[in-house]
């Protein structure tokens, strides 16, 4: 590896050095070596990928520290948090120069630990292994891992389970509640911690006339951004607090995550969320929620004789969020239903399809893949209002008409997947390896590297059917 350490050059107010503690008899669950050699990592490091990602092994040149920071969950303050079961071990570049931060996931009790036991279980590490996979691969911001173990040590949850570990990477690990917690404990830090923020993440920031608005700009351009992406593939993340949300839009800390399967906006896919503040179509809302809260911690940067000006632009910044999104977001759809991006039409068909697999409870994907092969006649048969899709297929022809038809197919194979990681597909795995077996992790890994193609030989029905329409919604536990 190569390593670029510089957030243990920070003030050590914002960290402690904390030594991992590694479980007992670590055991292989699956290692990524795509991801590894975008890494860099060398031949030993490779071969050395269990006790790097089991916690028995680190490096000199960064002794591992735990994060502190605050945050707002479910809309309340809740004060002081921090990184109570995971470990920042190591910051590297990648094969195009960018710096990577390397967390150890389950590496046992921090100072910020609270009333956890700093440990992880195996299905969690497993969701979250397969989920950051799988959105890497459809092209979404998001956080990655090289690898995770299990082991023979339990971990007491609900039940006794395995414990295990995740090694997951990030272009970043700063969190919104990092600036939340500097400002209620350690003020005298915010100006020097911003201005490394943006000479990290944004440096193209420090050209600008007030560097610190271009920087609150750059956040709400990115998070709006992220949260189109979510919206168009179906991903909910199920807990957006702010010490979840990083500054770089990428996504981070699955937790009771979930894809759409059949359509159904308000699923709650967290069962801790009773009022369905994190479900799917709330998270362009708490986005912007989240964002506000984020920039007014920005608010004792104004110049004394400009405050009100300073929070006028900061408030510019955040209007910016929906116009961000929405264009973002229309793009994506109609580049899902292979309608031209710039006719006056394109993105009010979009809707009227997804108000047919809302009133149908079609599945989401799959309705996508019928819709790019033209699978009109199958789709009409299965609505119970055939009028109302024929109207729409007529609207949608209509629009299509005279366009460059070899080319909207094109980006309809480019923005829809076959595969999306359901969450059956996530339990058999979770199942399986809870019995030593990693072999369908292994052939999800597989599957979902390449979501936009078409597998039969890894396929499984599962992989492409939505649950039956009378069946449970199934929510996930916060218990990881």
């Amino acid at each position: 590896m190569f390593f670029q350490s510089r957030y243990n050059t920070l003030n050590s107010k914002l960290y402690t050095h904390q030594a991992p503690k590694p479980l007992h008899g670590a055991k292989p669950g699956h290692f990524n070596l795509a991801l590894a050699n975008d890494l860099q990592w060398s031949d030993a490091e490779k071969s050395a990928w269990i006790d790097i990602c089991s916690g028995k092994q680190t490096f000199d040149a960064f002794p591992p520290l735990a994060m502190v920071y605050a945050g707002h969950q479910f809309g309340h303050w809740a004060g002081q948090l921090g990184d109570g079961r995971g470990l920042l071990i190591a910051q590297i570049l990648d094969k195009n120069n960018q710096v990577i931060d390397l967390h150890l996931k389950g590496a046992g009790l921090t100072p910020y630990s609270r009333s956890g036991d700093g440990r992880a279980v195996l299905r969690s590490v497993i969701r979250e292994y397969l989920a950051g996979h799988a959105l890497n691969s459809l092209g979404i911001a998001s956080s990655n891992a090289v690898g995770f173990t299990s082991s023979q040590q339990g971990v007491q949850r609900e039940t006794l389970e395995p414990g295990a570990m995740l090694l997951r990477t990030s272009d970043c690990h700063i969190r919104f509640g990092h600036f939340e917690w500097i400002n209620q404990y350690a003020p005298e830090l915010l100006n020097d911690f911003v201005m490394q923020c943006i000479t990290w993440h944004y440096p193209e920031c420090l050209a600008q006339e007030q560097p610190v608005v271009a920087f609150a700009h750059a956040i709400v351009k990115r998070t709006a951004q992220m949260i189109a992406d979510w919206q168009a593939v179906g991903f909910a993340h199920g807990v957006m607090n702010t010490d979840n949300l990083n500054i770089t839009g990428s996504t981070l800390d699955f937790g009771p995550f979930g894809f759409l399967e059949r359509f159904k906006p308000d699923w709650i896919n967290n069962h801790s969320d009773h009022q369905g503040r994190y479900c799917y179509q709330n998270q362009p809302r708490i986005a912007h929620w989240n964002l506000s809260i984020l920039l007014n911690n920005f608010m004792p940067l104004a110049p004394e004789t400009e405050k009100e000006t300073f929070k006028q632009q900061l408030i510019t910044c955040l209007g910016d969020f929906e116009v961000t999104f929405l264009k973002h977001y229309q793009e994506k759809m109609c580049l899902k239903m292979g309608l031209p991006t710039f006719h006056k039409d394109s993105f009010d068909c979009a809707l009227h399809f997804l108000q047919i697999l809302q009133r149908e409870q079609f599945d989401y994907t799959q309705s996508f893949i019928r819709l790019q092969e033209q699978e009109f006649t199958a789709l009409k048969d299965d609505c119970v209002d055939r009028d109302g899709f024929d109207a729409f297929v007529t609207r949608y022809q209509n629009i299509r008409m005279h366009q460059d038809q070899a080319q909207l197919n094109e980006s309809m194979q480019q923005h829809n997947p076959h595969y999306i990681l359901r969450n059956q597909m996530a339990q058999h795995a979770i199942e399986r390896a809870e019995c030593d077996d990693f072999s369908e992790v292994k052939r999800l890994f597989d599957l979902l590297a390449t979501p936009f193609s078409k597998q039969p030989s890894l396929e499984q029905a599962s992989d492409i059917q939505p649950p039956h329409t009378d069946a449970s919604e199934i929510a996930i536990s916060c218990s990881s």
